[in-house]
């Protein structure tokens, strides 16, 4: 572990906030990084120095980072269903190469990157690790491809130097997902009775394990390698089944035929579209949900030392919390761009 200051990058959002709270508990020196406009309700009750800028301004970016001796990078715009891809560009590659700039310039000692688990390659066998590199571009949606660049761009600065770990993280459930998630925000349209289940698959962690990860990581993680932090995959049912018994909740978790879902899923996006607006409902992230693969996550296990609960009480702990909010008359939505 290094010594010194730490900076958690993206802590406002689900996962960010969670690794405040972890190294908070490791009694860790914090400042964190945020926008001026970001929600940071979840953690203000704990102690750390709060800097304010963008990964966009290099300005702000260079006093966040000045002192920092372990970086912890939770930025991320996962809006995979923008009809115009570039602000994901923007923000999760430019936004990065700026980060990454300011840390090989400064020399900070440890710098932990938040990637996903869809950055893997599809493995024959059907169980993929991370020894498996990306091969499905012609199947991917511009969002994966411009993750896949992303932690490319990540490791090619590990190779020039930066002391770098990859954490490659699955869907992540949990309490406190306040934007939310877009899994998260579906969960809570299950909850409301407002989503079936369909023939999908769902690579799952929970929340706060994922942040264990991370620090683990940080502590255990070999330079210029990457760590795949999932706890198993469930199905779709499997998901909805739990959540909707958690919350005591009426609704049955039913199952709706994949003709329907396409269909639904072309009329919403297409409807949408001719209005002007952006819909989360699009028939790439619905493909994207029916991969048939299963995950191996004996690395993180082994090298990390990283023992995850059983990510079905993680499922449960969401359902009870987004049905809290959901009593409370909250809206929710999930249209936070910069956070995980």
């Amino acid at each position: 572990m290094s010594e010194g200051r730490t900076l958690v990058m993206g802590a406002s959002g689900f996962l960010g906030s969670h690794v405040v709270k972890a190294l908070a508990e490791d009694m860790r020196d914090i400042r964190i990084f945020t926008r001026a406009t970001s929600d940071i309700s979840a953690i203000e009750h704990l102690a750390f120095e709060h800097a304010v800028g963008d990964v966009c301004d290099g300005e702000s970016l260079r006093k966040a980072m000045q002192g920092c001796s372990a970086i912890y990078y939770c930025v991320v715009d996962t809006r995979a269903w923008l009809k115009n891809p570039e602000p994901l560009r923007i923000t999760n590659i430019e936004g990065l190469r700026n980060v990454l700039d300011v840390a090989m310039d400064l020399g900070v000692a440890r710098f932990i990157y938040t990637s996903t688990h869809m950055t893997l390659g599809l493995n024959p066998s059907g169980i993929a690790s991370e020894k498996d590199t990306f091969n499905w571009w012609d199947r991917a949606s511009e969002y994966v491809r411009v993750r896949v660049e992303a932690e490319d761009l990540f490791m090619d600065y590990c190779k020039r130097g930066l002391p770098g770990v990859v954490c490659n993280v699955a869907m992540t459930y949990g309490a406190e997902d306040l934007q939310p998630t877009p899994h998260g925000w579906l969960l809570s349209l299950v909850l409301r009775g407002l989503l079936p289940a369909w023939d999908a698959r769902f690579s799952s962690v929970g929340i706060r394990d994922a942040a264990e990860a991370m620090v683990l990581a940080e502590k255990h993680g070999r330079l210029g390698e990457r760590y795949l932090i999932t706890d198993r995959t469930l199905t779709l049912k499997e998901i909805w089944s739990l959540a909707v018994k958690a919350a005591g909740t009426p609704i049955p978790a039913y199952s709706m035929p994949m003709w329907i879902m396409y269909l639904g899923c072309w009329i919403a996006e297409n409807s949408s579209w001719l209005v002007g607006v952006e819909t989360e409902v699009t028939l790439k992230s619905l493909r994207l949900s029916r991969i048939p693969q299963d995950f191996d996550n004996e690395k993180a296990r082994g090298e990390l030392h990283w023992n995850p609960r059983p990510v079905e009480e993680s499922i449960a702990e969401a359902a009870c919390w987004f049905q809290q909010q959901l009593r409370s008359g909250k809206k929710l939505r999930p249209n936070e761009p910069l956070s995980r």
